[in-house]
This record gives structure tokens, sequence and C-alpha cells, in this order.
């Protein structure tokens, strides 16, 4: 399983490293049979994040062709309302003295490569594509999660539901070939979900116990009969 984690201008840094470590880990516990890379649409090179302008450098092109696994990153910036104080360091925002706001950040990548190349990540039936956090509403703003399951950020769940996703109150949402993480931690969740469903639980105990981390929550998946009010 080779998995591809795609960087943008403005991503959160815990949504992409989280996942790393863990994917990292898998491949060591696999021998090799797990394999991870930092991406970006732009091909190689320094994606600063909307965190204080730490930066990671992405090695390769994103490719859907090559990836069996796409995971998407939310965006880190402010989250109050304008004229509020930004919850990190000023100056990823084209005001040098006003930082951008995650939904600016996630706006922008609609103008960068992301979003065909999550299109036809979507189109193929061979790619997973995982999300952790405001990740999954770069594809709704791309128009590519309507009647999905996903969930995202609390804070970003009606956004979901008007991108006409259905979208679930939960920690890790399992829809086939879209696996979606809520908030920011639940990235670490989310890979080892990934590791559990592509090579056993075995393997994702291991991780787990390495990482001394306890997964939260039931995976939710559209099976079952529906529930009654409770």
């Amino acid at each position: 399983m080779h998995v591809q984690i795609a960087l943008f201008d403005g991503f959160d840094p815990l949504d992409v490293i989280g996942p790393y470590e863990v994917l990292h880990a898998g491949g060591t516990a696999t021998r090799g049979a797990v394999s991870v890379e930092l991406a970006s649409a732009e091909g190689p090179r320094e994606v600063t994040s909307g965190t204080g302008g730490l930066a990671l450098r992405a090695t390769a092109a994103l490719d859907p062709e090559r990836a069996d696994v796409i995971v998407v990153p939310g965006a880190s910036g402010r989250v109050g309302a304008p004229g509020e104080a930004p919850q990190e360091e000023a100056g990823t925002g084209d005001d040098p003295g006003q930082e951008a706001s995650v939904p600016e950040l996630l706006g922008r990548t609609l103008t960068t490569g992301l979003p065909a190349l999550l299109r036809q990540a979507m189109d193929e039936p061979e790619v997973t594509v995982a999300t952790v956090c405001g990740g999954s509403l770069v594809l709704a703003m791309a128009g590519l999660l309507e009647h999905r399951y996903a969930t995202t950020h609390h804070l970003g769940l009606d956004l979901l539901d008007a991108a006409g996703a259905h979208a679930v109150h939960a920690r890790v949402v399992d829809d086939g070939d879209l696996i979606s993480g809520a908030g920011v931690t639940s990235g670490l969740d989310l890979a080892l979900y990934l590791l559990e469903r592509e090579t056993g639980p075995r393997i994702a105990h291991s991780v787990e116990e390495l990482f001394a981390h306890d997964r939260r929550g039931t995976v939710w998946r559209a099976r079952g009969p529906v529930p009654a009010a409770l």
C-alpha cells in the first residue's frame, strides 16, 4: 500500500505528521508493505503550513496512478470571525498583519491543480481518498462529495451538508473508497484504521502500542439497521 499525503499552502501540520508517523511505522511493521511520502500537486517543493510559517518538503508529485491511498489534510489558520485575534502567528493572509482564515486557505486550493487530481483519484476504483479535519471540505468545495458520507471538524459539518454530502458526527467515517476523520487529532485514528483495514488488526495494534495511543469511538459505516432515537 503506497500512500501519498497531499500538501498545499496553509496545510495543518498535525493533520500531516500524525498520519505520516503512523503509516511510516506501519511500513516498518509490515517489512515494507506500506510506504508513505509527502506530495503536492505542483511536484517536489517546500510547502508552507498555516502554523507559524512551518514548512515541510513534498518529495513527489501527487499522482493517483502511483498511489493506493491519497490523504488530504485540512488547513491551519484563523478560526474566529474577522476582527478577532488570530490563534496563530500572523502573516499567512493577503494582509501581512492579518492571518488567513481556515476557509480562505481551503478555498485557495480550488485555484490549484489539486481538485483535478482528487477527482481523478475518486474516479479510480483502486484508489482510496482519505481526509483529515478540513480535508473533506476541500473535496466538498470541489464538488466531489455529493451524496457521500463524510465527517470533518465539528465547525464544518454544516458546510458538508450544504455541499450535498451526508455529514456524520463521528471520529472516523468509512464510505468505501472515501475515509474521513473529524478534528485534527483524528488523523492518528484514521491512519491506524487504514492500517487495520488494509494490513490487518495485528499490524494496527502494534503501531497503537508503539505510539501509546488508543483509538476513540466506533468507525461509522452505512451498514446495519437505522437506530431509533435515543
